[in-house]
């Protein structure tokens, strides 16, 4: 198995769920008392957040770059970031790497693709909804993404920064999501890219109609068969 690397922390409930998932994933496929290879990187969310809401970019690309270089030289042949919207600063995180990055945005389209949508909803953080970098990887696979309008994008990242982040679940947050989806359904998506990490504490194949594709579990799902290809 080769290691995977997962720069994380952001938020902590995020890289949590991660590990949980690919821990799983392991045990499911290989048994007995198999674990995954891992190492983590695990930041200080306050500091990343304090970064995006002054769209101080350039400094977040820097210290992704220089903990993911971290990664490398601990001996992680694989690396994941554990975050969808930090996605949008790969290209500087993995100046002067050599090991390949999993992109969550690929490994998603490529699922929504296998499985014949075109039209998903993306619900993810506001800098996710209003940036064009996840929308045109999504183009770059022929699907054409269903962005919520302004007041239910602020809705999203209002629950997710002041709850999900913090592993705070509100069925009210829960019920507000789901009039959200059922908007977007509407509006003619025919599937849902839960495209932030924590939105899966309140959103799933259960309790939505439309097809879930939960990035978290796909990253992992994938990330689990390059390390064991």
């Amino acid at each position: 198995m080769k290691t995977i690397g997962i720069l994380g922390g952001m938020s902590a409930a995020s890289t949590q769920i991660y590990y949980a998932t690919l821990c799983r994933l392991t045990q499911e496929q290989l048994g007995g008392l198999h674990s995954p290879d891992l190492l983590i990187r695990s930041l200080d969310f306050a500091t990343i957040e304090a970064l995006q809401t002054k769209g101080n970019w350039e400094a977040a690309g820097a210290l992704l770059n220089r903990e993911a270089r971290a990664l490398e030289a601990g001996g992680a042949e694989l690396l994941l970031l554990a975050t969808n919207t930090m996605h949008m600063l790969t290209d500087t995180m993995m100046e002067g790497l050599s090991i390949p990055l999993l992109h969550i945005v690929d490994a998603t389209a490529n699922r929504l693709r296998a499985q014949g949508c075109r039209k998903p909803a993306l619900m993810a953080t506001r800098f996710t909804m209003d940036a064009s970098f996840y929308r045109q990887r999504l183009e770059q696979f022929g699907l054409q993404p269903v962005i919520p309008d302004a007041q239910a994008r602020d809705v999203i990242h209002g629950i997710i920064y002041s709850e999900l982040c913090q592993n705070l679940i509100n069925p009210a947050s829960r019920d507000s999501y789901l009039d959200i989806c059922a908007d977007l359904q509407r509006a003619g998506a025919d599937a849902l890219i839960l495209g932030c990490t924590e939105i899966g504490l309140l959103l799933n194949d259960g309790n939505v109609d439309l097809p879930v594709f939960d990035t978290t579990q796909i990253h992992c799902e994938e990330a689990l068969r390059l390390a064991l290809a």
